[in-house]
């Protein structure tokens, strides 16, 4: 079962604050940039770095790493401490941790210094989920919803994304100034244990288009790591993203109308479009999704778990109620978990 949802967020930075502040003399005030800011959907989102304040564009990538490890500990101990007391578990009693990031690396990583830091056991297991991009945080709840289930396990997810950490030098690149405008920091957590009152995961489906896999990357540079997000990419989900959740419902015998919530990844206001007109959702369906986008800007794998939690908080789902979370990211890869509530 998900439960004991948690988050922690470094300080909120306003869309047009940034942008006055910033970016418009970071990008010459492109036209272009301008009005990739005004489309976002974003009117605040959450950075471990203000540019405003520290212009990290021509940090080497070193120098991002070390700061990663810098800020992400704190907050992921945050998320982490909120997930298990929500769950009314401490942290000597989780069997496994799973940490989730593409935004930063070290050895030893997140998830042995959290691990000894909050106190658990020299035998709890870990996992490290690297590189996978937004949709990452759903084959990580998967794998730790098996061991829930196979071993009796109880398991803590931690998604921990720092993009902010991430600012490239100024180019005339599209990508990059889209890229700019929507990516934003957070750390989430959840509990995964084998019992109690949650979500159930029920069903995982997934989409892996190998002809399009450039049309959305991930660069490790000697300037951090760089975003390639082609404007085809909702295209490309489009094609996909109704028969991996038809694929999903039928396979547990259930039709749309069974889907009582929709946590829909905002990789940006068009994917968030491209999706609801093609699973015919209605504007409330998809409500939580641009509601996270507004407030909290992408947060890469983190998003899906602020956008369930959101779901679990507003909405007062029954028992054997179902939702339905859709995550996109490099690959082009879509993921798709059905959840019950319980």
């Amino acid at each position: 079962m998900l439960r004991g949802w948690g988050s922690a967020l470094p300080p909120a930075l306003s869309q047009d604050e940034l942008w006055d502040g910033f970016f418009a003399g970071h990008y010459s005030s492109s036209r272009v940039a301008r009005r990739a800011w005004e489309r976002s959907g974003v009117l605040t989102r959450h950075g471990v770095i203000d540019p405003r304040v520290e212009d990290i564009s021509t940090w080497s990538t070193g120098e991002r790493m070390r700061r990663f490890l810098t800020e992400a500990m704190p907050l992921g101990k945050a998320a982490l401490t909120d997930t298990l007391d929500g769950a009314g578990l401490a942290p000597s009693e989780v069997d496994q941790l799973i940490v989730v990031s593409c935004t930063g690396y070290a050895t030893p990583g997140l998830d042995h210094l959290l691990a000894r830091d909050l106190g658990m056991r020299a035998d709890t297991q870990r996992l490290h989920i690297g590189h996978m991009g937004c949709y990452a945080a759903l084959p990580a709840v998967a794998t730790a919803a098996d061991a829930a289930r196979v071993r009796d396990q109880r398991v803590a997810v931690l998604c921990a994304e720092l993009t902010s950490l991430h600012l490239q030098p100024a180019t005339d690149d599209v990508e990059q100034m889209v890229a700019h405008s929507l990516f934003a920091d957070a750390a989430t957590a959840v509990a995964v244990t084998p019992g109690g009152p949650g979500l159930e995961v029920v069903r995982v489906a997934s989409r892996t288009d190998a002809n399009h896999a450039d049309l959305m990357s991930w660069e490790v540079t000697d300037h951090g790591f760089r975003m390639r997000l082609s404007p085809r990419v909702p295209l490309v989900l489009r094609e996909h993203v109704a028969d991996c959740v038809d694929e999903l419902l039928r396979s547990a015998g259930l039709g749309y109308d069974d889907v009582a919530g929709w946590a829909v990844h905002p990789g940006g206001p068009r994917i968030i479009d491209v999706v609801a007109d093609r699973l015919g959702l209605e504007e409330e369906d998809v409500a939580p999704s641009r509601a996270v986008l507004a407030e909290h800007g992408n947060c890469s794998s983190a998003t899906v778990l602020l956008i369930l939690e959101r779901l679990t908080r507003e909405r007062d789902l029954g028992r054997g109620e179902h939702v339905v979370a859709l995550a996109f990211g490099p690959g082009l890869t879509l993921y798709a978990a059905l959840l019950r509530a319980s």
